[in-house]
C-alpha cells in the first residue's frame, strides 16, 4: 500500500468564525475516524500561519512563508492507500468538507 498526502491549502488571513469553523472542524473529524476504521488514517495535523514559518536557503535564514503568496499550507493528512483512486477518493471527501476556497493537493509520499 502507498502513502499520499492530502495537503490543505488555505487563504492568507483569520480563520472563520467559530460558528463556521466548529460545524466543519466536527465533520473533518468524523472523515478521520472514517479513514482510521477504513485502515486508511496514518496521521494528520494543522500548521500554525504561514507568518510562524523559518525559511533556510543558501544558509541564509528568513523568517515568513517561503513564497509569498495568497494562500499557504494549512495542514496535511497522511494516508495509505492502494492507488491514486483510493488516494482521491479520500481527498474529494475532505474537500466537500472544507469546501473553497480551501483546496486539497493529492500527491504520492517517495
Amino acid at each position: 500500500m502507498r502513502q499520499y498526502l492530502l495537503s490543505v491549502y488555505q487563504p492568507d488571513g483569520d480563520p472563520p468564525p467559530p460558528e463556521i469553523l466548529d460545524p466543519i472542524m466536527a465533520e473533518l473529524g468524523k472523515l478521520n475516524e472514517e479513514m482510521r476504521a477504513a485502515g486508511a488514517w496514518v496521521f494528520a495535523c494543522g500548521l500554525h500561519p504561514a507568518s510562524t514559518a523559518t525559511v533556510l536557503r543558501d544558509q541564509v535564514m528568513t523568517d515568513g512563508p517561503f513564497t509569498e503568496g495568497k494562500e499557504h499550507l494549512g495542514g496535511f493528512t497522511v494516508i495509505n492507500a492502494p492507488d491514486l483512486d483510493a488516494a482521491l477518493d479520500w481527498g474529494r471527501r475532505m474537500s466537500a468538507i472544507l469546501r473553497p476556497p480551501l483546496s486539497i493537493e493529492v500527491r504520492p509520499v517517495v
